[in-house]
């Protein structure tokens, strides 16, 4: 009986140490050791010629490492070379973290999902939709809304909320002069206090009409904070970044950490250059370095391309990673499958954009595949079929060169040859 017990402990022990990212073989696990060396070639060519300063590239399939390259430099100026581990700014990647945590919630019984945000925020009820802006004093008129935002909407960007800085020009005028932030830098504002204004603002659309990509994920974060009775950055911290093996992953960095924050380069007039003026709402590009408080769930995150890839085969592995049961598999699966109806085209899942029927013609991508990216030019996919996690890292402002990242993941897939 003890024998028996001490080798079900043993495989128990080596089942679990293999949901963790171990290195592979490429050769071994379906794909061209040849053929992965075109990305290589793709990339250094985007460095030698000054379009971007230096990329960061990791490949798993099988739930092992098979391709993690690092090229080009992080300060170009400076000298200094990138590294696999070096840390990015990922924006809009934060969106499907938030999404995991608001799910998470989800399972324990907190809410459902078509139920309005107001029953848990009641600063959102009774919305109302803009009519008219007068430009002159960026006053308005609105109508009420003929329905209340859900939980679900939030999660699909189906709500009617905009976005601040980078949203139509009607709704940047009236979030800039209420002061509602865009989530990347605003590190002396308070998520509770501004999620709470945002909800005495008109909608742009009625709720579930159309798709608007917004502050919606923001939103989330804070009716995180509700339910859970922590921090967004808490929650974050001990219920998924610290169980996922996610220790590069922040909001605000440590500072023993600021060393290896790729700085923001752009390029302007076709050269390359260092960032050194604010951007989008007139944020320090320097935000992950600040000692803030305010967690955007929208944009706020800095990670590496490694630790995200952690969070992407957590999905592949059905709610499992490190040992850790995060979601069941029922709920992947929900969020996996498509959220909207026509007239709505998007193809979205709760964080997530899909590859459908609908939309599987204009990529390679296996249908299933589950994708976003960020703001700065960071990109990521996880594709069931093929069971592979795919990031592509640079950190670029407004780069006339991301299409890099697509040709890297056409490179990508033209190495399978299992």
């Amino acid at each position: 009986m003890k024998h028996s017990l001490i080798v079900f402990l043993i495989l128990l022990s080596l089942t679990l140490k293999a949901q963790n990212f171990v290195p592979g073989k490429p050769a071994e696990n379906g794909l061209s050791p040849e053929r992965l060396a075109r990305i290589d070639q793709l990339v250094t060519e985007h460095v030698d010629k000054k379009w971007v300063n230096g990329a960061v590239v990791m490949v798993a399939r099988n739930g092992k490492i098979v391709y993690h390259k690092s090229f080009g430099y992080s300060d170009v100026e400076k000298g200094v070379a990138m590294k696999k581990d070096d840390i990015f700014r990922i924006a809009s990647q934060s969106k499907a973290i938030t999404a995991l945590a608001v799910m998470m919630l989800f399972e324990e019984g907190k809410f459902l999902l078509d139920e309005p945000i107001s029953k848990y925020i009641p600063e959102f009820k009774s919305p109302k939709v803009l009519q008219n802006l007068n430009w002159a004093d960026t006053s308005y008129t609105t109508q009420p809304a003929k329905n209340e935002i859900t939980i679900r909407q939030l999660l699909t960007h189906t709500s009617g909320i905009d976005y601040a800085a980078i949203g139509s020009q009607e709704f940047k005028a009236i979030y800039a002069k209420a002061g509602i932030p865009s989530g990347i830098g605003n590190d002396d504002m308070v998520l509770a206090d501004r999620m709470k204004k945002l909800a005495s603002l008109p909608l742009k659309h009625n709720p579930g009409e159309a798709f608007t990509y917004g502050l919606n994920m923001d939103v989330l974060g804070y009716l995180v904070e509700v339910l859970s009775g922590m921090s967004f950055d808490q929650f974050l911290r001990t219920r998924i970044f610290q169980p996922l093996g996610m220790n590069d992953t922040y909001f605000y960095l440590p500072k023993e950490k600021h060393s290896r924050l790729v700085p923001l380069y752009e390029v302007k007039n076709g050269t390359l250059s260092k960032v050194t003026s604010n951007a989008f709402d007139k944020v320090n590009v320097n935000y992950p370095t600040l000692d803030g408080k305010y967690f955007s769930g929208g944009a706020g995150l800095s990670s590496t391309a490694e630790d995200y890839g952690k969070f992407l085969q957590l999905f592949l592995n059905n709610g499992q990673y490190n040992g850790a049961r995060l979601l069941g598999r029922k709920t992947i699966e929900l969020m996996l499958t498509n959220q909207t109806k026509p007239p709505l085209t998007e193809q979205v899942g709760l964080g997530f954009g899909l590859e459908t029927d609908i939309n599987n013609y204009q990529s390679i991508y296996s249908l299933g595949t589950f994708s976003w990216g960020g703001a700065f030019s960071t990109s990521y996919w996880a594709d069931p079929k093929e069971k592979m996690v795919c990031l592509i890292y640079t950190n670029l402002m407004g780069s006339p060169y991301r299409n890099m990242n697509e040709k890297v993941k056409n490179l990508i897939y033209q190495a399978i040859v299992d």
